[in-house]
């Protein structure tokens, strides 16, 4: 790569809470951020980009729907001709919904899927695309506990959890020869940011006693993936409280 071409991080899915975090940590290693998300929420980004230019880093706002194919492909394409080619992309949407099995409406759940799988597969499909011919670059996939295991009331999001957890096996199989790091994090436990802190009131003191994932920390994981070695590659790793069981 020459001295001058930029080095870029996509992260699809920022927001409040770890998608801040993770966009700040790459910003903070001299990557230029690119923050993708749903367009209703562009404001939100471009807010977000601003605090991070602010202190010294270079971030984009881009509106996008990760389940639109089109959205995604044309997305990718416009990063790599206007700002730089991609060395890290990190899937980050959620998606989680709670429903009992017998309220769990076809629309919940093919939405669900949509969000938390499908999209995952676009945005690591078009990420491959511009990184296999180059030999190098990062995929991060994030996950959740419903990755590896089906609770009660949340059948739609541990189907799509367990899909995007499938897609980043394959991937990775097929793509480290390539020289194409992919990498899956399985975030078990509650995530400080606007959630936790709306629906939980002792949020604040969980946090201080370390019993809530700080959203700084799992993005210094993320960006220690991304430096690894490839004699050493991790494809994946869990990351929760020391208090939480499991």
């Amino acid at each position: 790569m020459p001295e001058n071409q930029p080095r870029t991080c996509l992260i699809v899915g920022a927001g409040i809470g770890l998608g801040s975090g993770l966009a700040r940590a790459f910003a903070a290693e001299g990557l230029t951020v690119c923050l993708a998300r749903r367009s209703r929420n562009l404001a939100e980004l471009e807010q977000l980009a601003k605090e991070i230019g602010d202190a010294g880093g270079m971030a984009h706002a881009f509106g996008v729907d990760a389940r639109d194919e089109d959205e995604v492909t044309a997305l990718v394409n416009r990063i790599e001709a206007e700002i730089g080619p991609l060395e890290v992309v990190i899937f980050n949407v959620g998606g989680n919904v709670r429903f009992s099995i017998r309220d769990t409406t076809a629309r919940v759940f093919r939405k669900t899927w949509e969000l938390a799988a499908f999209g995952g597969f676009l945005t690591g499909r078009e990420a491959a695309r511009v990184m296999v011919p180059r030999g190098r670059g990062t995929i991060i996939f994030t996950g959740a506990t419903a990755s590896i295991r089906g609770s009660k009331g949340f059948a739609a999001f541990a189907s799509a959890k367990h899909a995007l957890r499938a897609l980043a096996q394959s991937m990775a199989r097929e793509l480290g020869p390539e020289g194409v790091h992919v990498a899956h994090v399985v975030v078990d436990g509650l995530i400080d940011g606007k959630f936790a802190r709306e629906n939980f009131s002792d949020a604040q003191d969980r946090l201080d006693r370390d019993e809530i994932l700080s959203p700084d920390d799992i993005a210094q994981t993320y960006v220690n993936l991304w430096q690894q070695p490839r004699s050493t590659w991790t494809h994946e790793l869990d990351l929760r409280p020391w208090t939480e069981t499991f």
